[in-house]
């Protein structure tokens, strides 16, 4: 790739100076033009990137080239750590089983409950759409009857119910730990299984939920990689603790969103927007008899989705997991520039203006549209010191994997929990928690580590970026910060050039 330096001059200062071509670090031309590529790698601007008072400068000019971002040495270890990660933490048929042994001794408890005589226990979540790993939660639905209508029970006849069901399970000695979150925005009844050790959530009448979750398993159908994408995002996150929305980080809903929107921006795209596959909001359209209504919408989704793939003049994305992962990393890392004026979202498989949509408030620091239930926000837990924290982790986790100073052990603890990585390094240890058949919780002190000590954003270098081969100089530091300083502020203003289309609903 030939660098086109008078375009990236404006963007290069050391204090007051402009720094001349041929003073220039090889470490600072790839981090100017990794920067620069954020442009087109999040469809902000994909025709023009403009300086303040310069030239306009071509996005093309400034794409970054996969050697300087992923080399084939990289891929030769990283395709085979995210194959051996995969195969630990899929699910055996023994897991599954055990999730069906809690669904039907809930079958049993409800069934002993007069005031749910006739109340069907069904599953959702990653469960259903089979986005779960070894270890994940089990989300349960009560469905009230409503003489065959879709439920529309009200917040306090759930919360009796859930009161009821805690009562019959803490008699009968199944579970332990049951915590009642009644005043929830969905009250929920949370429990863990005695003897699987699986962690349980149990709603009423959430079928919304449950057409979400066929959906996401209906799309992983779409590619295979989209499964294992997921998998690996969430147990990256964990391992990163950026995967806990009661403390300011991302739910797994949002997680699986960004790898769909990930799918949907990659060239040429995985997934199509998801408009395509169905085109309305899904929580409208679940109304009246509840058995016309599902298979309204799934006979809908089917079709599209059947079309999509037996498309003969789409052009297919061949691009191996592991430059997936990579790029997903990258793609995110500059999520908190772009936040506070656009919403992410999969219903287009665009980013959007906040402008656009009355619905896209100012009011959280992130906002992930729900394609299926367009008013909602699924990050709204997302605080603004921990976004900030999570791009860093991003942003950390992309310059690890592009670095040529690793192994496979660094590459593997870098991307799932302690107990997991002793388990793909050293296959003979910690068989207790690998034991086929019984999925285990991640219980306090499990799967603690010694806490991740993460720096605060600021124009100080991560420490990461000292394992670098060619080591930069303080100078070199400086430029990276002005230039990073100056393409945020270009990218928060990019609208003003180039606004993104508004959203046709």
């Amino acid at each position: 790739m030939r660098y086109n330096m008078s375009a990236l001059q404006p963007l290069i200062r050391r204090g007051s100076a402009i720094v001349k071509d041929d003073t220039i670090s090889n470490h600072v031309v790839a981090e100017a033009t990794k920067i620069a590529a954020t442009y087109q790698s999040h469809n902000i601007d994909n025709k023009v990137v403009v300086a303040p008072a310069q030239v306009p400068v071509t996005a093309a000019e400034l794409k970054l080239s996969p050697s300087l971002s992923y080399t084939k040495g990289s891929e030769t270890l990283l395709e085979p750590c995210l194959r051996e990660i995969l195969k630990v933490i899929k699910p055996l048929g023994g897991d599954v089983t055990a999730r069906y042994t809690i669904i039907n001794d809930l079958r049993t408890v409800v069934g002993s409950i007069n005031s749910l005589k006739g109340a069907t226990v069904e599953p959702f979540g990653s469960f259903v759409s089979n986005l779960y790993t070894r270890w994940g939660d089990l989300d349960i639905s009560i469905e009230v009857p409503c003489d065959s209508l879709v439920s529309t029970t009200d917040k306090t006849n759930k919360q009796q119910f859930l009161r009821e069901i805690r009562k019959v399970l803490g008699r009968r000695g199944l579970v332990r730990d049951l915590r009642p979150l009644l005043h929830a925005r969905v009250p929920v009844l949370i429990f863990e299984s005695n003897l699987h050790n699986i962690s349980c959530d149990i709603s009423i009448s959430n079928l919304l939920c449950q057409m979400k979750s066929k959906l996401l398993f209906w799309i992983t159908g779409i590619d295979e990689r989209f499964r294992d994408m997921v998998l690996l995002i969430k147990e990256w996150a964990k391992s990163q603790r950026i995967n806990d929305p009661k403390n300011g980080t991302l739910n797994s809903h949002s997680l699986c969103l960004l790898v769909i929107f990930h799918f949907q921006t990659c060239e040429p795209p995985i997934l199509p927007p998801l408009r395509e596959i169905y085109e309305g909001n899904i929580a409208d359209n679940l109304t009246g008899a509840r058995v016309i209504a599902e298979r309204a919408i799934q006979d809908t989704c089917s079709a599209n989705i059947e079309r999509f793939k037996t498309n003969s003049f789409r052009n297919v994305n061949r691009s191996s997991l592991s430059e997936l992962v990579v790029s997903f990393f990258r793609k995110y890392s500059n999520l908190n520039m772009l936040a506070s004026e656009y919403a992410i979202c999969t219903y287009t498989g665009r980013w959007e203006h906040r402008s656009n949509s009355t619905k896209w408030t100012n009011d959280y620091p992130l906002f992930i549209e729900d394609p299926f239930e367009h008013a909602d926000n699924t990050a709204r837990t997302v605080s603004m010191t921990e976004l900030s924290r999570i791009c860093e982790v991003f942003d950390e986790s992309y310059q690890g994997l592009v670095s040529s100073n690793h192994d496979r052990t660094s590459l593997i603890c870098s991307l799932v929990r302690h107990p997991i990585s002793t388990k793909i390094i050293s296959p003979h240890s910690n068989p207790e928690l690998f034991t086929s058949g019984a999925a285990t919780t991640y219980r306090p002190g499990l799967f603690s580590r010694a806490a991740t000590r993460y720096r605060s954003l600021s124009d100080s270098v991560p420490p990461s970026r000292k394992q670098f081969n060619n080591m930069e100089t303080e100078s070199d530091e400086a430029t990276i910060i002005t230039i990073r300083r100056e393409l945020a502020q270009l990218m928060l203003k990019a609208n003003t050039r180039n606004k993104p289309r508004s959203v046709t609903r």
